[in-house]
């Protein structure tokens, strides 16, 4: 082989995962990351940029930095934050989690993690475009690409391939070893999103609008359907301002208020709305050049069922890997890229790298962080289907002290608050609020103790696997009567 690991990708998630892999392999395995762009824009997710919401969790960081002892400082961390703000419609309820956090330079982070790799011995491609997996009969065993610069055809081999080009991969979408691996996505467990990085004048201090010190997550079907608006502080007078929308939601909405909005109008009113921002403009500061507005498409479900076949990964946004309810995709990126390198050495060292060489990156990551995630699926599903004023009246009543705690670290709330109310609900929407709270508890219950049971071997996954899809297809079957 040419190589015993190639990652392709160098966003994020990529470069963690070979990061990753040399820090267990103490430097001793080959690495190559193949990109599409060139060094200084490695990692660039669209021609207007890096675009993303740029905060991730100190807990995430914070764990990369213990496993793997790899450090980020100024100027890939831009800002500090105490944690996150989430803001009901009426903007009279407020719940913060996450706990405290970073605002990154997306912009800035890929040139550190790129000069730091160098330093560790691992090899770059870049130019090129990953099409299509190398066989040897059903293991993999390479990549085919193009180059863009000279157009031609690109080829390497490697005992593993990690992939970490993105959500829309034609690496999975192509995978020809494993039908465990989901293919496409439901479009409705994805978002349109945008954003863009700004400062402004100081107008009204009003910390609903911005906040200097926490990241601010307004809830409004009328200005974000089925998703969810931000503003994310990145100084005192500067900003990351955006937000998410689900499709079919957006189409609701314009035609209940009879308007023809897009994605880019509803960003652009946002922004005129905010009291506390005053002259907004685009950055033209050179650390965020070239990166200062953008739309993407986002996964906002559950990561995929299964993210190995054999000598193959999926990882990151490859994987669905965001956060389903706030669309997160940076901290479940640092911990599976953290995780998986201990796997992927440990399958070479053992000279088996097929799939049940592999698998426990399946396992390892459900334990660490994905047995949260189909329950917070159905949760944003149901949410997806509430009035502003549903959302406004069940976080002001429903939400107990425990619940917050749970959200706070992540969780779905169990609502056993739920149980307590002795009071006549006379509206009828609330009634079916409280049973879709009630409902979506009881499914995170069985979801989590499924996932807690994730099959050690490949050989059991097809029986976990349709029991969960009978459940979440009767979920879903259930909210959409709500």
């Amino acid at each position: 082989m040419d190589y015993d690991v190639i990652v392709a990708g160098g966003g994020l998630a990529g470069m963690i995962t070979a990061q990753s892999i040399s820090y267990y392999s103490d430097q001793r395995l080959s690495i190559l990351v193949v990109d599409r762009n060139q060094p200084i824009s490695i990692g660039k997710k669209t021609i207007n940029g890096w675009i993303c919401g740029d905060a991730v969790s100190k807990a995430a960081v914070d764990f990369m930095t213990n496993k793997i002892k790899v450090k980020w400082n100024d100027p890939e961390i831009e800002h500090y934050v105490k944690g996150v703000i989430a803001l009901s419609p009426d903007k009279e309820t407020s719940i913060k989690f996450d706990g405290e956090g970073y605002m990154l330079n997306r912009k800035q982070l890929p040139q550190t993690q790129y000069k730091y790799s160098i330093k560790k011995g691992i090899d770059f491609k870049f130019g090129i475009s990953a099409i299509d997996l190398v066989y040897n009969n059903q293991q993999v065993i390479g990549i085919k690409g193009y180059n863009n610069k000279s157009q031609t055809t690109y080829k390497q081999t490697s005992k593993v391939v990690v992939d970490a080009t993105g959500m829309t991969s034609s690496l999975r979408n192509n995978i020809k070893n494993t039908d465990k691996i989901e293919k496409k996505i439901d479009k409705k467990d994805v978002e349109s999103t945008g954003r863009h990085i700004m400062y402004f004048d100081e107008g009204e201090k009003n910390l609903s609008d911005f906040d200097s010190e926490h990241c601010l997550i307004h809830l409004d079907q009328n200005i974000a359907p089925g998703g969810y608006a931000w503003v994310f502080p990145k100084g005192k007078n500067k900003v990351n301002i955006g937000l998410g929308v689900e499709k079919s939601f957006l189409e609701m909405r314009n035609k209940k208020l009879h308007k023809q909005d897009n994605l880019s109008s509803l960003i652009n009113q946002y922004v005129r709305r905010n009291r506390s921002i005053i002259n907004p403009r685009l950055s033209n500061s050179p650390e965020d050049e070239s990166n200062t507005t953008g739309t993407w498409q986002v996964s906002v479900r559950r990561q995929n069922d299964c993210m190995v076949s054999n000598g193959f990964i999926i990882i990151g946004d490859s994987a669905w890997m965001p956060k389903p309810l706030d669309a997160g995709g940076i901290g479940p990126a640092i911990i599976a890229g953290t995780l998986v390198g201990k796997n992927i050495v440990e399958a070479i060292e053992s000279n088996d790298v097929t799939e049940n060489g592999l698998w426990k990156y399946n396992t390892d990551f459900v334990k660490e962080y994905g047995h949260k995630t189909a329950g917070l699926e159905v949760f944003r599903r149901l949410l997806q289907t509430l009035t502003n004023e549903q959302i406004s009246y069940g976080m002001k009543h429903f939400l107990g002290n425990s619940d917050i705690e749970a959200i706070s670290k992540g969780k779905h709330p169990d609502f056993s608050i739920l149980h307590k109310i002795n009071v006549v609900i006379k509206s009828v929407l609330n009634k079916q609020l409280i049973n879709g709270l009630r409902f979506t508890a009881k499914q995170n219950s069985w979801l989590t103790e499924h996932y807690n049971k994730y099959p050690k071997k490949p050989q059991d996954f097809y029986v976990w696997n349709n029991q969960l899809h009978k459940k979440l297809d009767e979920a879903y079957h259930i909210i959409s009567k709500y």
